[in-house]
């Protein structure tokens, strides 16, 4: 991560200004492009991660550029471990503003080659745990007269030919329809609740085109702005838009911010 200049200047105020946000899977990929990007504006960070190293690296390197963040160690797939996530955020910054539940185990193969164990971990990271998370911070977003959640969905469950991604595809359709019904219980509590899905220069997308390269060459062909986005600067910092006030009335929907690759009409 570049270093970049923290300092709000008189007339450049973000709307993310002393905002809270919660960030699963913040220690690589586009969770930490998220987390940058939010800091840069003027948000107060938790990076929640497994592995702790890698979530106080980038909490580090947050703090060196005048920003402020905290690193916790959360397993998405305990129960406690995201109820420990969530108290020990409103204990150190007094609530929370925001929510991005990223974190996610990718259960890829064809049905007959996925495991229980590989599926049950897709869904217990994936679902299960957006479900849960969504309803820990729930009452601290009200008690702030509102918020946002940001949740992670893919393009996998939207593929002609679902070959080889039926599983994936499976949980991130599921959370797709659990912030349908977040938007709609909740917003009359001034809560929004989106999903976006994402193309981005991550660890796990180098994982995918360096065991499918062919595939991948093709997939990228598709892509009408011919690239792929880049973690803080296409990704974090849309998220970051999409969580201000000049977009408090879009709410319910699936963002592809993805060069205009899927189609999710």
């Amino acid at each position: 991560m570049a270093k970049r200049n923290y300092v709000i200047g008189d007339l450049q105020v973000s709307q993310l200004n002393d905002k809270v946000a919660v960030i699963t899977g913040a220690g690589q990929g586009v969770g930490q492009g998220i987390a940058t990007a939010f800091a840069a504006e003027g948000a107060k960070v938790v990076l929640a991660g497994r592995t702790l190293a890698k979530v106080e690296a980038v909490a580090q390197q947050i703090r060196d550029n005048g920003g402020t963040a905290l690193a916790l160690e959360c397993n998405v797939k305990q129960a406690e471990s995201l109820t420990a996530l969530v108290d020990r955020t409103v204990s150190e910054f007094g609530g929370i503003d925001v929510l991005v539940n990223n974190a996610q185990e990718v259960p890829l193969g064809k049905l007959a080659e996925v495991t229980d164990e590989a599926f049950m971990a897709g869904f217990e990271s994936g679902p299960l745990a957006t479900f849960r998370l969504m309803k820990l911070v729930q009452p601290h977003l009200a008690a702030r007269g509102g918020g946002t959640i940001i949740n992670l969905a893919s393009s996998a469950g939207i593929r002609w030919d679902m070959t080889g991604y039926g599983a994936y595809a499976a949980v991130k359709q599921a959370i797709r329809a659990l912030t349908r019904a977040a938007a709609a219980e909740w917003g009359r509590d001034g809560i929004r609740v989106l999903t976006i899905a994402p193309h981005a220069e991550s660890p796990g997308l180098k994982w995918w085109v360096d065991n499918n390269p062919e595939e991948a060459k093709a997939f990228f062909k598709t892509i009408p702005l011919g690239r792929i986005g880049k973690l803080e600067e296409d990704i974090g910092r849309a998220v970051a838009a999409l969580c201000g006030s000049d977009l408090s009335y879009l709410t319910g929907a699936t963002i592809p911010l993805d060069g205009g690759q899927a189609n999710f009409d």
